[in-house]
C-alpha cells in the first residue's frame, strides 16, 4: 500500500468492505506525525496530543464517505484537525492544567537527535507557546498547515484582513521572542 497515492488510498478506503481499514490505516500512518505536531502547537496541551490526533482520525474515518476529492486528503484532514483543536480550546477556556510530563527528569532526553537540534526545537515550541492564541493559531495554520488565508479566516470566523494582520504580527512577535531566547 505504500506505493499508492493518497487519492488511490482514499478511493480504496471509500469502497472497502466494512472492517477493512488497511487503506485508511496507511493514510493515517502518512499524516499522523503532522497532525500530532500541529495539535500540540495549536492547543499547547502536550498531554492531550495523542487523544486529539486520534479523535481527528476517527472523525475523518467516519466522514470519509462524504470526502469529495475537491481538496487533497491531507488538506481535508488539516481542516478537521483545526476545527477539532479550536473546539478543544473553547472547552478548555478558563481551565489551567500542569502536565507532569513537561517536568524534566534526569536521564530522560531525546537521544535520536543531536542536542543542538533538540534545544532549537524546544526553543521554537516555547516561543510559540508564549504567543497569545489570537496570533499563534493563525500563524500555525498558515506556516505549519499551509492553509490559504481565506480558509483560516473561515475556520476562525474572522475577516481576511484580520487574518493577514494576525499572521504578520505573529511572525514579528515570534522573531522578537525567539531572538530573546537562551544563548541569544
Amino acid at each position: 500500500m505504500e506505493e499508492l497515492t493518497d487519492v488511490e488510498l482514499v478511493e480504496q478506503a471509500q469502497s472497502a468492505l466494512p472492517g477493512d481499514t488497511r487503506a485508511f490505516s496507511e493514510l493515517m500512518r502518512r499524516h499522523l506525525g503532522r497532525v500530532r505536531a500541529n495539535c500540540r502547537a495549536i492547543t499547547r496541551a502536550p498531554g492531550d496530543v495523542e487523544d486529539l490526533a486520534q479523535d481527528v482520525f476517527v472523525k475523518a474515518y467516519f466522514a470519509l464517505g462524504r470526502f469529495e476529492h475537491r481538496a487533497q486528503f491531507g488538506t481535508w484532514v488539516n481542516r478537521i484537525k483545526v476545527n477539532h483543536c479550536l473546539n478543544f480550546l473553547q472547552k478548555q477556556r478558563g481551565k489551567r492544567f500542569v502536565d507532569i510530563d513537561d517536568t524534566p527528569i534526569a536521564g530522560r532526553e531525546a537521544t535520536d537527535r543531536p542536542l543542538e537540534q533538540q534545544q532549537m526545537r524546544t526553543h521554537i515550541e516555547q516561543t510559540l507557546d508564549a504567543l497569545p492564541d489570537s496570533l499563534r493559531i493563525p500563524l500555525i495554520m498558515c506556516d505549519m498547515d499551509n492553509l490559504p488565508y481565506q480558509d483560516i479566516a473561515d475556520a476562525l470566523g474572522i475577516g481576511l484582513s484580520a487574518v493577514k494582520m494576525r499572521i504578520k504580527r505573529g511572525r514579528e512577535r515570534f522573531r522578537e521572542l525567539y531572538g530573546e531566547g537562551p544563548g541569544r
